[in-house]
């Protein structure tokens, strides 16, 4: 979606609005602009957003938050295979993405629902994905998607490696490495940090560090109280921001892309949220978390956050929202109809879109896969 073009950079470039002088993690300070009762505590580092760009925004959120919630109500129906929920976290994804030009990648993890829907996935892509479609991995109306991606950190290695194609290549682009908290204690995080740093490639690293690695606390997981301090140890710029304060996640994503673009190497952001569901679908978060601790972050949600200051500004009601609400209902009901409804992936696919041509030991096992299949018609 092309919304979020009109923010001037020379005006978030302005020395005093620097958030990477203005907030060092080394020294607790973390970057804040509207708190959770939807008021602006920091009009200093406000972003340049007229009301329709955050009204985007907020309709974003929501239509995020929808096609989430549905898809954990069709994996509970036994309609599409095991989902990690996204509720709680739209905030960081759709205020990174919506910095986002065309030319420029996202290389997700698997928890940045918002992200791809911004991209200009849709509901119907996602919908495949988790429903075990080789289809789920193209995003034909998503430009510099990659899949998502669900072993643990693997992906910020593709991340740097665009990053240092386009460097080479000269060519204009920033990418957008996706990566939760848990992951930042994996191997594959370390050689992109470091590649990243040493060569200045143009990739913005963004952890939302939703303060679990499934069942694991962060502080169980590493040493360092805050993960933006790790930054500092590659030798790039590190910020933690309020990841459940959209204003907060666009000006420091806003800021990080143009210092990227500009040839200054890469930005860590660690965006501070919480996952309110579960880790998965096969998750029970009862088990290692408190009712105590659900309900203060549910206070601190991101939609509730965004539209209390919307309805100060009056710029939004409660009329609208259930208009709005109920047109998305309708909207994703149609997109997983269109996925239920989709052409049956064909198992023996799992040996295409590897190779132009097929090694002999792939080509031995699609034989006897075939052969097994005519077996199986044949009982």
């Amino acid at each position: 979606m092309e919304i979020f073009r009109r923010a001037t950079i020379a005006h978030l470039l302005e020395r005093e609005k620097n958030v990477f002088k203005k907030y060092d993690p080394l020294k607790g300070e973390m970057l804040r602009i509207m708190d959770k009762d939807g008021k602006i505590t920091n009009k200093e580092m406000m972003p340049e957003l007229d009301d329709q760009q955050v009204i985007d925004a907020y309709k974003l959120i929501h239509y995020s938050r929808m096609v989430d919630l549905k898809a954990v109500s069709y994996q509970r129906q036994g309609r599409m295979y095991t989902y990690p929920p996204n509720l709680g976290q739209e905030a960081s994804a759709v205020g990174v993405s919506t910095v986002m030009r065309d030319i420029d990648w996202i290389v997700p993890a698997y928890r940045e629902l918002g992200a791809y829907l911004t991209k200009g996935a849709t509901p119907k892509d996602i919908y495949l994905y988790w429903g075990g479609h080789e289809d789920g991995s193209r995003f034909p109306g998503a430009p510099n998607l990659l899949p998502i991606a669900v072993p643990i950190a693997t992906q910020l290695l593709h991340a740097v490696g665009i990053a240092h194609g386009l460097k080479y290549q000269e060519k204009e682009g920033v990418v957008f490495g996706f990566i939760g908290d848990g992951g930042t204690s994996e191997g594959d995080f370390h050689e992109a940090m470091n590649f990243a740093a040493v060569w200045k490639v143009p990739v913005v690293f963004l952890c939302q560090n939703n303060q679990y690695a499934i069942s694991l606390p962060t502080k169980k997981q590493t040493a360092v109280d805050w993960i933006a301090k790790k930054a500092v140890a590659y030798g790039m710029p590190g910020i933690r921001v309020d990841g459940n304060d959209f204003f907060s996640c666009y000006a420091a994503a806003k800021q990080a892309h143009e210092h990227a673009q500009s040839g200054n190497g890469p930005v860590f952001i660690e965006a501070l949220t919480y996952r309110r569901g579960a880790h998965t679908t096969a998750d029970d978060p009862t088990r290692y978390r408190t009712k105590e601790e659900e309900k203060a972050w549910e206070d601190k949600d991101p939609a509730l956050r965004l539209k209390k200051y919307l309805i100060e500004k009056k710029l939004w009601s409660e009329e609208q929202e259930t208009e709005l609400l109920e047109k998305y209902n309708k909207e994703v009901e149609a997109q997983f109809l269109e996925f239920e409804n989709y052409p049956k992936y064909k198992l023996e696919d799992v040996f295409q879109y590897m190779y132009t041509k097929m090694p002999s030991h792939l080509a031995k096992q699609k034989q006897q896969y075939e052969d097994f299949l005519a077996w199986k018609e044949s009982q």
